[in-house]
């Protein structure tokens, strides 16, 4: 298990830091990989998708994982 590192991320013309496992970024971009989207317009998407309740991390864990189980 590795410590989470920022990452900077573009959403809508504006850069914010994300903070994510070393296995979650690299499931996060296999991910984008295979839908042939960059990594920013997912995390985008994502971004529009969650609540007020849940931080952009938390959604991008979330995505990975519910990825990953419908495998």
């Amino acid at each position: 298990m590795s410590r989470p590192k920022k990452h900077s991320l573009t959403l809508r013309g504006h850069r914010t830091s994300v903070s994510l496992e070393d296995e979650f970024w690299a499931a996060f971009r296999e991910i984008a990989a295979d839908e042939g989207r960059a990594l920013n317009e997912l995390a985008t998407e994502i971004d529009a998708e969650r609540g007020t309740d849940t931080g952009l991390a938390s959604a991008i864990r979330l995505y990975v994982l519910r990825r990953l189980r419908a495998r």
